[in-house]
C-alpha cells in the first residue's frame, strides 16, 4: 500500500480530470425539461456509471484494453468524435430526435446518464488511463481497497453536482436555458476537439 499523502494525491488528480464542478454546464444543458424525478434518475446513474467504469477500469481495463487491442489514445478520438456529434445536435437541434421531456423514463434517462454524461465526460479517457496507472503504483487488497474508496468518493462527489445542477437551472428561466444550452454546445464542441487532437497525437507522435 502507498501512504496516506499519495492516495491523497490520486484523489486530487481524479478530481481534477473528472471536474464535476465544470461539468455542471454541459449536466444543465443535456438536463433541461427533464422533470425533477427524470433529473434526479439521471443524478443517480450518472454517478453509480462513472464509479462502475472506474472499478472496472481499476480491476481489469488494462486486461480488456489488450484483449480489443484498443489504445487510450484511440479511445480518446472515438470519444470526441461521439462528443462532436453531441455539440452538434445541441447547437442546432435534431427534429428527428425524441426532446428528454418527451422520451420515456428508461429512453432518455438511460442514454442521457451514460452518454456523454458518464463516459466520456466525466470517465473518460483520461481518468480511465490514469486510475490504470495509478492501480500498479501499488499491490496487495488494501491498495486495491482504497483506490475502490477514493473511486467511490468522487462517484458521490458527482452525484452532489448533480443536485446542485437543477437549483443553477431554474434561475436561468425557458430563454436563458435556451441560450445556454446553444453555448454549452459550442464548449462541448470544443472539449471534443481536444479529445480527438489529443488522441490524435498519441497515435501519430510526429503530429506533436
Amino acid at each position: 500500500m502507498l501512504d496516506f499523502t499519495e492516495y491523497s494525491k490520486i484523489f486530487l488528480s481524479l478530481f481534477a480530470i473528472l471536474d464535476p464542478i465544470g461539468i455542471i454546464p454541459i449536466i444543465i444543458a443535456f438536463t433541461i425539461g427533464l422533470a425533477p424525478a427524470k433529473r434526479a434518475r439521471v443524478g443517480r446513474m450518472a454517478s453509480l456509471s462513472v464509479a462502475g467504469i472506474l472499478l472496472v477500469a481499476l480491476l481489469v481495463g488494462e486486461l480488456v484494453l489488450e484483449f480489443f487491442g484498443i489504445s487510450i489514445h484511440s479511445f480518446r478520438v472515438a470519444g470526441g468524435i461521439l462528443l462532436l456529434l453531441m455539440s452538434i445536435t445541441m447547437l442546432f437541434g435534431n427534429k428527428d430526435a425524441p426532446r428528454p421531456e418527451e422520451a420515456n423514463d428508461g429512453d432518455a434517462t438511460s442514454s442521457i446518464a451514460i452518454v456523454p454524461l458518464s463516459t466520456p465526460l466525466l470517465a473518460g479517457p483520461g481518468a480511465i488511463s490514469t486510475v490504470i496507472l495509478d492501480a500498479h503504483k501499488g499491490a496487495g487488497v488494501g491498495h486495491y481497497a482504497v483506490m475502490g474508496m477514493v473511486i467511490v468518493l468522487l462517484a458521490f462527489i458527482v452525484w452532489l453536482t448533480f443536485l446542485v445542477a437543477p437549483w443553477i437551472s431554474q434561475r436561468l428561466g425557458r430563454i436563458g436555458s435556451s441560450v445556454f444550452s446553444r453555448l454549452m454546445g459550442l464548449l462541448l464542441a470544443a472539449i471534443a476537439v481536444e479529445f480527438i487532437a489529443g488522441g490524435l497525437r498519441g497515435l501519430f507522435p510526429a503530429l506533436g
